[in-house]
């Protein structure tokens, strides 16, 4: 072996040494500051419900594809008192019926909703999960005619 093929030797050696060296220091900060700032969860809590607004959070999708329906709708419920964080277009534009969508097992901020818009109780729907944060959900369908919003 001569001189020059133990150098590059002992240089690969010494690069991998000091990657490894680098990538050990990385997980270590890694884990440190895991440890240090724990992940928050951005959970609803169902014991102190004073931390919970009293005021209904909801959507308002436009089913029908008529522009303007979810932002009259917006207006409506706002002027009604309801808190409205989302306004958009549903996935579709073949909504028949308005429907009111519970986001909670407690159908009765939907009631509440469904009443404000004039949407009868019975298009009142219920896909309760944790993973949503709002109260409800109104689609606009093409029966909006008969709903009470200007």
């Amino acid at each position: 072996m001569t001189a020059e093929d133990n150098n590059s030797k002992s240089f690969g050696l010494n690069a991998a040494i000091g990657f490894l060296s680098l990538l050990l220091a990385l997980l270590v900060f890694g884990l440190f500051t895991r440890i240090v700032y724990p992940k928050i969860e951005n959970k609803r809590t169902q014991k102190d419900q004073q931390l919970i607004s009293d005021v209904i959070q909801l959507e308002v999708l436009n089913g029908s594809g008529v522009p303007g329906l979810a932002d009259r709708a917006t207006s409506t419920l706002r002027k009604n008192g309801f808190d409205v964080v989302k306004t958009g277009n549903f996935k579709n534009f073949d909504m028949t019926k308005s429907v009111v969508i519970a986001r909670t097992n407690n159908t009765d901020n939907a009631e509440q909703v469904a009443k404000a818009l004039g949407i009868i109780s019975e298009n009142i729907l219920i896909e309760a999960s944790d993973d949503f944060y709002l109260d409800a959900t109104v689609v606009i369908g093409s029966d909006y005619k008969s709903l009470t919003f200007k």
